[in-house]
């Protein structure tokens, strides 16, 4: 294995002891951009049908806003992981966030759809820079465990709420100024988040830099693209559709290649004992399972408060809140508690169970259902669930990793999310359009009918993401090794140099 020296600081002892001194501050900022780059996801879709009036274009080509996104960061991450892994943590970072807050300003400049499509394209193209950064930095920044915990609880309880938070904002900043403002607020994100970077984190660069596995980042990207193509091809097409059967059989192909070339290459992209470790396996795994079901989540319970309940924007955001302030809780509290102490088995399985028993609880809707008495509570299970895997997901996937692949396993949960997220969307959408066209064959609709038919729809998903989150949790039982977390790799812990 190359050895090489990432992340350690050009400048004298003293700013990495700074660093160490200001490392909460430096939590803050990393929280900050992860903030940016999950809330993204979801804040345009709020503001979706104002811009489509506002520039023109078809509900046809509307899915391409939010698409453009997904491929662009959900195929590039495994790259962009690599590239802070070759050229520096910092450096990667800052640049994410310049280019993420480009594109913003283009896309909320823009005077037609291409522009709008291109500039979310870009959007992600840098959020794959950015979010691996980000987790690789953290890895680095906290090597004590107490304190590690606590850092990736916070991050957890981030990367986990962004969604809702992203639902809530985007209501905001549609209702009351202009769908371009859902772009524009990442300026100000990125404007602080950068100010924080570059003063408050050390320099790094690295000294022996392995090269790129060009044979393996175009295998893999191109599989993600075809696999997150396909399945939001599958969304509007249908499933036995030419297209949409032909990107996910290339995705599938090409992944296959991918594994091959990475078991050959001298520096591959994705080396194989990173998946193959149980700790990180099993996390990855489970953030790709909590990607898949949380739409359901954010989706058709968004689509049942705006379509059913009549709720605006604004108000379905506020809705959300409590499910945010119970991942938060979960995440920041029993994780730093509990997780040093028992590891993240019973942690992520427990989670993955409450889950569950959330999504069942939301199985129950009705047409006249009121939301203290019947969305709230599944909320708050859901939340309080999702804070217990998220956190103890984002660590476990980057312990015990060597100090030059920290990046690239960040970047690989974030890919398990994200594609997890891709299929759940066109998976659980296809499930919701089916139930609805069952329920009302061989009826005359109605508006009545056409609502109970909703709500059926709705529901159906729900049950379905219960039975995934259910799987899941049974899974993590069996697949994540017993016991706490290693400790943080010998390389990671002089990698700061710092005065524990």
């Amino acid at each position: 294995m190359t050895t090489t020296t990432l992340d350690r600081p050009e400048a004298a002892p003293g700013s990495t002891e700074r660093e160490h001194r200001l490392r909460w501050f430096v939590m803050a900022v990393i929280a900050l951009a992860q903030l940016m780059v999950v809330l993204d996801a979801t804040i345009v879709n709020i503001a979706l049908p104002a811009a489509q009036k506002s520039l023109e274009f078809s509900d046809g080509d509307r899915q391409w806003v939010v698409t453009a996104y997904a491929l662009a960061f959900g195929s590039l991450l495994l790259l962009g992981g690599r590239l802070s892994d070759l050229f520096g943590r910092r450096n990667t970072f800052v640049i994410g966030l310049v280019g993420f807050a480009t594109m913003s300003a283009v896309g909320g400049a823009a005077v037609n759809f291409p522009m709008l499509v291109a500039a979310r394209a870009g959007q992600g193209v840098f959020a794959a820079l950015l979010a691996p950064a980000a987790l690789s930095l953290l890895a680095t920044t906290f090597t004590k465990p107490d304190e590690r915990a606590k850092a990736f609880g916070i991050f957890g309880a981030v990367a986990g709420a962004g969604g809702a938070v992203g639902l809530l904002l985007g209501g905001m900043l549609t209702e009351w100024t202009s769908w371009r403002w859902s772009m524009y607020v990442n300026l100000i994100f990125a404007a602080v988040a950068l100010v924080g970077a570059l003063t408050m984190m050390a320099p790094h660069k690295a000294e022996h830099r392995p090269k790129l596995d060009l044979p393996g980042t175009i295998s893999v990207s191109a599989a993600l693209f075809s696999i997150v193509y396909g399945f939001s091809h599958a969304e509007s097409h249908g499933w036995s559709n030419p297209a949409t059967l032909a990107w996910l059989v290339a995705g599938a192909v090409l992944l296959a290649v991918f594994v091959v070339i990475e078991t050959r290459v001298a520096h591959p992209l994705l080396p194989l004992r990173i998946v193959l470790d149980r700790t990180r396996g099993g996390a990855y795994l489970a953030m790709f399972i909590a990607g898949t079901g949380m739409f359901a989540v954010f989706l058709f319970l968004t689509f049942y408060m705006q379509t059913v309940l009549q709720y605006s924007p604004i108000v379905t955001g506020v809705a959300y809140l409590p499910m945010v302030v119970g991942m938060v809780t979960a995440a920041t509290t029993s994780t730093a508690v509990l997780l040093p102490r028992i590891g993240p088995r019973p942690l992520m399985s427990t989670g993955l169970a409450i889950v569950a028993i959330g999504m069942v609880v939301l199985t129950q809707l009705t047409v006249d259902s009121t939301y203290a008495l019947h969305i709230l509570p599944g909320l708050v299970l859901v939340g309080f669930g999702m804070g217990m895997v998220f956190a103890p997901g984002m660590q476990g996937a980057i312990t015990g990793v060597d100090p030059e692949d920290a990046g690239v396993a960040s970047a690989t949960v974030n890919t398990m999310q994200q594609v997890g997220g891709s299929i759940g969307t066109a998976l659980l959408s296809t499930i919701a359009a089916t139930a609805a066209s069952n329920y009302l064959s061989g009826t005359v609709p109605t508006p009545q009918l056409q609502a109970l038919a909703a709500v059926h729809s709705y529901t159906t998903t729900f049950w379905w993401a219960a039975a995934i989150f259910a799987a899941g949790a049974v899974i993590s039982v069996f697949l994540l090794p017993g016991g706490k977390l290693p400790a943080p790799a010998e390389g990671q812990e002089g990698q700061l140099a710092m005065a524990h």
